[in-house]
């Protein structure tokens, strides 16, 4: 089988010369003074490595109303292009109270342009791209106030008209940056035969998340864009308490019948679909193991995903430059814990994101370190959550303050030098990101590259770290994904992979070296020079015609048998064994025989995903294929006495009871956690007209399965 990403055989000629016209609303990690995010970094570091590769590279970006800023400390040249229309915005009146159902906005829009380091940078200004020039987005608490909330839509508009006027019949591919700032731009361009273009997936904002469906028909209209959008989505057929605890999940929201998904339009009219990695595809394709998996299954956007997965590919992501060039063993670790009054004879754990206390999971982070410290462990804790609003939540405060010597607590952005310092002077790296929200995580890169073993959570789009690995390969220590909010058992299992770590450092020094090392090693190996080759030998592909072809190894993964070719080009027995993961018993059938043996495997891979929809269909296939015992434990794990619950199932972890709101759809569902009686035993109280059960496994894959009163 050809994997994701496979190597490809050497090229007979050499590569073609390409444009690449990159293209998103902040690409401007060419000066540190108009950063705002990673994307931003990203963008710059991969488009000066295309061109020092000699190719042709332009960004396309706004200006942000920093055009002065920039003719203060760059030759900026005025383009001859002027570009004066008028932009037709439909507005939800849902959401827009007090506003009419459509408003019209006169543009006048030039384009400018910085040449550097190879690279084309265009930037587009007028009244409203031009607004924000501090913070650049619009603040979410715009959204029916204020029309500024449109300036991403107005970027996409005018970088599509800029795009038309300026580049013409020039054959490019445009890579374009996250579906919602770029959902117009593959239907914008499919039927121009010289822009190819390429959709990158750059953070995992929710799969089906919309917008108003009229809004992106007034813009196509404008546009001349003849595409007819998918109608409402059938309800789908789930219980209502599931769909209404997508929200606590992050990954899914309900909208009005009158909206579109940004990710459909991307996919079905993109001629790629870039991911930063393999994990990250994974991920987005299936929502395996998550809350969202048994309602995603059920939603039309699961089916966007099949037909368009053959186009997905991973380009990758990267360290800086910067951080793989400096040396840790320049760096005194004396000095520099010593500076921050910590003791540089302790094992000393580092943590460095934004603040954001639910997506870098750092509320369970901060009470984990005030229990192993509670209890005595003799360790030092540097946390950077970086704010410039400051870190409003005081227990924060409470804790380093309880801790003081043991416990650095900062949240202000200092040079990169001291970040690389702290890192370098750090022994462990803490990362327990939630929601499966990180889809690289630079941050956990950095600090492994600097020598720091990493205690992280085993994300899909961190689990090319390999900190999740056996232990002839792993580089450091695991925790389970986590879905919810100040989660206990997020605490307990950092409260001791920290506790472990620690006898580790000094217990086992050779044992720490051998994985500081490793971690090294392998984030070292993440570099802009393997993304280029990545992304180009995917663009190349494109370039030359060569259409992309759906790898049998990704259809086996997500259960898509039914894509596998007709030619059986591929490996049997790993279809088979794939087939058992997913509990498909037509599909094992069609490349093995179903035998007794079979039937037993199926039953019990099922058992233990707690997927007993799988347990009940191998017990009606292959009747006596399970031992008693096996069968009397599934049909027995609910026991059920007036509102009274005993639920018995050995590998979970955590059993909640989720009852819907009966008020509203959109309203958060009845939450209520059973209490943990025995190893695998849960008892509590239940509605009388039943209720769904949400299982945290210990295994990390959370799932449902359901009361029923007898």
């Amino acid at each position: 089988m050809t994997a994701v990403n496979a190597p490809r055989p050497p090229r007979t000629s050499p590569a073609p010369r390409m444009h690449v016209i990159e293209t998103y609303f902040e690409c401007c990690g060419f000066d540190h003074t108009f950063l705002q995010g990673g994307t931003s970094v990203y963008l710059w570091n991969l488009s000066r490595t295309f061109a020092a590769r000699g190719h042709r590279v332009s960004i396309v970006t706004p200006a942000h109303g920093r055009l002065e800023d920039l003719r203060g400390r760059y030759d900026v040249e005025d383009l001859p292009y002027d570009d004066a229309y008028t932009l037709p915005v439909a507005l939800d009146t849902r959401v827009w109270r007090g506003f009419p159902s459509e408003v019209r906005l006169p543009l006048r829009t030039t384009a400018h342009r910085i040449r550097l380091d190879g690279v084309d940078l265009y930037f587009l200004s007028n009244e409203y791209l031009d607004r924000l020039p501090d913070t650049f987005y619009p603040p979410y608490s715009a959204k029916g106030r204020d029309l500024v909330f449109f300036k991403p839509l107005v970027f996409q508009v005018d970088c599509v008209r800029f795009l038309r006027a300026w580049f013409g019949q020039e054959r490019a591919i445009v890579h374009a940056h996250e579906p919602y700032y770029h959902h117009l731009l593959p239907a914008a361009l499919r039927a121009d035969p010289t822009k190819l273009v390429v959709s990158n997936v750059q953070s995992n904002m929710p799969i089906a998340k919309k917008v108003y469906a009229p809004e992106v028909e007034r813009l196509f209209e404008l546009l001349g864009v003849d595409v007819k959008l998918p109608g409402p989505d059938p309800e789908p057929d789930v219980p209502a308490a599931v769909v209404q605890y997508q929200q606590r999940t992050h990954l899914h929201y309900t909208y009005p019948p009158d909206h579109v998904a940004l990710y459909e339009l991307t996919a079905e009219h993109a001629d790629l679909i870039d991911f930063l990695s393999p994990g990250q595809l994974d991920f987005y394709a299936s929502f395996r193991d998550t809350p969202f998996e048994a309602l995603f299954r059920r939603l039309p956007i699961a089916d966007v995903v099949r037909r368009n997965a053959h186009k997905m590919f991973v380009g990758g992501c990267a360290i800086s430059d910067q951080w793989l060039a400096w040396d840790p063993e320049g760096v005194d670790r004396t000095e520099v814990l010593g500076g921050l009054g910590l003791d540089a004879e302790l094992p000393t754990f580092f943590h460095n994101a934004r603040y954001a206390v639910h997506h870098k999971g750092q509320v369970e982070l901060v009470r984990a370190v005030d229990r192993v410290l509670g209890e005595g462990l003799a360790a030092n804790f540097v946390i950077r959550c970086i704010s410039g609003a400051g870190i409003d939540d005081p227990y924060f405060h409470e804790v380093a303050a309880r801790h003081a010597g043991r416990l650095h607590l900062e949240w202000e952005r200092v040079p990169e030098e001291r970040v690389f310092a702290y890192a370098a002077a750090s022994d462990f790296a803490l990362f327990p990101s939630k929601f499966e929200m990180d889809t690289f995580l630079i941050a956990q890169g950095e600090a492994m590259a600097a020598g720091a073993v990493p205690i992280a959570t085993d994300q899909r789009g961190m689990e090319h770290f390999r900190h999740a690995d056996g232990p002839d390969t792993t580089t450091g220590f695991a925790v389970n994904r986590s879905f919810a909010e100040d989660d206990e058992l997020l605490v307990a299992a950092l409260a001791d992979r920290i506790r472990r770590a620690a006898a580790l450092w000094s217990e086992e020094p050779d044992r720490y070296r051998e994985l500081s090392r490793r971690a090294s090693a392998v984030a070292r190996v993440f570099t802009w020079d393997h993304c280029a080759d990545l992304h180009l030998a995917a663009f190349t592909d494109l370039w030359e015609g060569r259409p992309p072809v759906l790898s049998p190894e990704l259809a086996l993964r997500h259960g898509w048998f039914d894509l596998l070719p007709d030619d059986l080009g591929y490996d049997r027995q790993a279809a088979a064994d794939a087939a058992v993961d997913h509990g498909d018993l037509d599909a094992y059938a069609r490349h093995a025989p179903l035998d007794t043996d079979a039937a037993r495997r199926i039953f019990r891979a099922a058992w233990l995903r707690a997927d007993f929809a799988a347990c009940e269909r191998v017990l009606a296939r292959v009747p006596g294929a399970v031992p008693p015992a096996e069968v009397t434990a599934l049909r027995e794990r609910r026991r059920v006495s007036g509102t009274r619950l005993e639920y018995r199932l050995p590998h979970a972890e955590r059993v909640e009871v989720v009852g819907a709101r009966r008020d509203s759809d959109r309203a958060l569902p009845e939450v209520t956690t059973l209490e943990r009686t025995a190893p695998g035993v849960f008892t509590g109280e239940v509605p009388a007209d039943g209720a769904q059960l949400l299982l945290t496994l210990s295994s990390g894959r959370v799932t449902w399965d359901e009361v029923r009163h007898v």
